[in-house]
């Protein structure tokens, strides 16, 4: 095959591909060509310095990632001249494996264990210990099992020939436990293959001495996303030859949340530094806002993104007055843009922080008509809890037996599968439907049952309030009630939380916009609209999704929606991780604009937002890029910026992002407290499980953070002071 290995590279790239020798440190901006670079890379080793493919081992992080970089050199080498070590590093663990795990006692043919079987495992050891299975409890155990992996030394004690064996039928240790059913099973989890190879290479010298000597060259993608369990497996296996290639961008960290560590690329000690920062994707005003975004982090290696590309279409900021109108005019850009010809619908992408936010979007693209499809997600209202939430709607509304089917047990009342088929049953041969039957027989067996009688008084309460109570008030006591909301909090899943606070939102809305009174059934028959929408996952649709899943994908149109601080960036996220957590943040935006080729446009509204429990301002990422980078459209009150100024600290006032040393239990009702914006006011309520304060302005109430207000009683004593 005589093919120009350099065509196409410009001089970094082909630098790159020539520092074949020591450790090389590549830093690649997003829309750099790293890939390229890469399968150049490995293409040279090989048809240049004529080493075999067996001896390159070249690691990715996804098995998508992998099979493209095996595409990418198949193209630039003779046919056959790559070898199976283009792979995942779990994959590469596994190859290892299969040749060494002998030397540990256990078996070639060991199965590999995903999530799935590891909740199976868990339902058994919970069971054994009679502990309750809910989900909440499975996920804390899978949590502290990985916990308990993470050094690694589990690995001597419990898998190895001389470990000792666990005396299941005694045993109460979660852990051992767990391992128990493992070496049953002959299974090892994703923790496992690593930690195992590590193991194997530090207890046998000879294994390692001869994987050192066949690895002549390593080079690893995405270097940024590395735990410290993967840099010690690539630092060791390039020990013998020295030759380690990582290349990373640093500013596209964002899994540290799960264990990653970019500090590790960051610190990297590197015979050879190379920088790729022309950007082949995006127009150079989408560029020069991600530069002015990323670089209010601290810890990253500077540089700057540019292409050889024009400025490009203006990147347009837009302001609403509520969610609705954001999603409106969001669909209004796709029509018109569409409208122009040489436009398709898979053109488009909405990028947002958190799930939840795509349910305005959907509704309106579904009013227009506009394919859609959710990248790697469900539909909202297609979402478990939301089908829930709308089948108690339904069963109020209706003697619906399908929607009496879906939550009759729901959360859990004793209602089996036995019990209901004696229910249908009944239902069937008295010709009523399956709650009137109930009702009529709930005094007798096997329906006599405490749940089951509060399950019936609550569904004929809230059919009597019907009439006469808002929707949203209804459907708020509903998830209260039932137990559902108090379930998916046990759950600890803030996503489906956040999820049915969305519907409440979505409910509230109908009711403000309703021409006509609004009424359950009214709404039930409208919401059936976006429930029952025929649809099919067209290639040719407008794409969804959280920013996390676009890592790695590319369109010519680009919304990112939801820009309000709180949200993007997540409030949730800085409070569990505090300033880490602001970079991560900081770099999610960063992904985000560098996803757009040609347009790229940035969304946010005002309002109440149900997630965060306070009023919505622009995001400080807003505020951070350069004022002549971007045009601004919608009616904005300079308030808003005043505000996001403030939780910035940029009004010379130095807060930490949310502050929170102020807490919402120093308020209590009635005090009397100032706001710079909004002046006076009077304390409403507090919630201290979002850290709230609701106060009365004259201008209205506003939910807010407790450290934006103080007590007016407090700012008379310091000045008495």
């Amino acid at each position: 095959m005589n093919i120009d290995i350099f065509k196409d590279l410009n001089d970094s790239q082909q630098e790159a591909v020539r520092s074949t020798e020591g450790r090389v440190r590549v830093v690649a901006g997003a829309g750099a060509g790293k890939t390229k670079t890469l399968a150049a890379r490995y293409a040279f080793i090989v048809s240049a310095l004529g080493i075999d493919p067996a001896n390159i081992l070249c690691l990715t992080f996804t098995n998508k990632a992998a099979k493209e970089m095996t595409q990418r050199i198949a193209k630039l080498v003779d046919k056959g001249n790559y070898s199976d070590f283009v792979c995942t590093i779990h994959g590469f663990c596994v190859k290892f494996l299969r040749a060494e795990i002998y030397h540990i006692g256990f078996p070639k043919s060991f199965t590999i264990i995903d999530v799935e079987d590891q909740k199976q495992i868990a339902h058994q050891v919970l069971d054994h210990l009679g502990v309750d299975k809910s989900v909440k409890n499975i996920n804390s155990f899978l949590s502290g099992i990985a916990g308990r992996k993470s050094t690694g030394g589990y690995v001597e004690t419990y898998l190895t020939q001389s470990a000792n064996k666990i005396d299941v039928e005694n045993c109460r240790d979660e852990f051992e436990l767990y391992i128990a059913m493992q070496l049953k099973l002959f299974a090892l989890d994703f923790d496992d293959l690593i930690h195992l190879t590590l193991y194997i290479l530090h207890a046998f010298p000879e294994v390692l001495a001869h994987w050192q000597q066949e690895l002549n060259y390593v080079m690893i993608d995405e270097a940024q996303d590395c735990n410290t369990t993967d840099w010690n497996l690539v630092e060791l296996l390039s020990e013998g030859c020295g030759n380690l290639f990582i290349v990373g961008d640093p500013d596209q960290a964002i899994y540290e949340w799960r264990g990653s560590d970019p500090g590790y690329f960051v610190k990297f000690e590197a015979d050879k530094d190379i920088v790729l920062n022309r950007n082949y994707r995006s127009t150079q005003g989408i560029l020069d806002v991600a530069n002015s975004v990323i670089k209010h982090n601290k810890n990253r290696i500077d540089k700057d993104l540019y292409t050889k590309k024009d400025a490009g279409p203006s990147i347009v900021h837009f302001h609403a007055a509520s969610e609705q109108k954001e999603a409106e005019w969001i669909v209004k850009q796709i029509k018109k843009k569409m409208a122009e010809g040489d436009t398709n619908a898979s053109d488009f992408a909405v990028l947002y922080r958190a799930s939840y936010l795509s349910r305005f979007i959907e509704q309106n693209l579904m009013k227009h008509n506009i394919p859609y499809q959710i990248w790697g997600g469900i539909r909202f209202f297609e979402r478990k809890e939301i089908k829930d939430a709308l089948s108690y709607l339904r069963l109020i509304a209706a003697d619906d037996d399908l929607s009496f089917l879906r939550i009759c047990n729901v959360p859990a009342r004793k209602m089996g599968k036995s019990t209901v088929s004696a229910l249908q049953a009944l239902a069937q041969k008295e010709q009523k439907s399956l709650f009137e039957t109930l009702c009529w027989h709930r005094d007798e067996q096997p329906f006599k049952k405490e749940p089951i009688a509060k399950f019936i008084d609550n569904v004929n309460d809230w059919r009597s309030k019907a009439p006469y109570t808002k929707i949203s008030q209804l459907l708020e006591s509903v998830l209260k009630e039932s137990g559902l909301k108090d379930e998916i909090r046990t759950d600890g899943d803030d996503d489906r939380l956040q999820n049915v606070l969305e519907l409440v939102s979505s409910v509230k809305y109908y009711e403000d916009t309703s021409e006509e009174a609004p009424n359950l059934v009214s709404y039930l028959q409208d919401v059936a609209l976006y429930t029952n929408a025929d649809y099919t996952k067209e290639t040719d649709s407008v794409k969804l999704m959280t920013i996390h899943q676009s890592k790695g994908l590319e369109f010519p149109h680009v919304f990112v929606v939801g820009l309000s601080d709180g949200i993007f960036p997540s409030l949730r996220a800085i409070r569990e991780r505090k300033n880490l957590a602001e970079e991560e943040e900081r770099r999610l935006m960063y992904v985000a604009v560098t996803r757009a080729e040609k347009t790229l446009m940035l969304t946010e509204s005002e309002g109440y937002n149900a997630a965060t429990q306070a009023e919505k301002y622009p995001s400080r990422f807003l505020l951070e890029i350069k004022r002549e980078l971007f045009v601004t459209e919608g009616k904005m009150d300079p308030i808003l910026w005043e505000n996001t100024k403030r939780l910035a600290g940029e009004d010379n006032q130095s807060r930490p992002l949310f502050d929170t040393v102020v807490k919402s239990d120093y308020f209590h009702e009635g005090d009397l407290v100032r706001h710079e914006i909004f002046g006076d006011g009077v304390v409403i309520s507090t919630d201290q499980s979002r850290d709230t304060v609701n106060v009365k302005f004259e201008n209205g109430n506003r939910n807010l953070r407790p450290s934006f207000i103080k007590k007016i009683s407090d700012i008379e004593n310091s000045l008495l002071n």
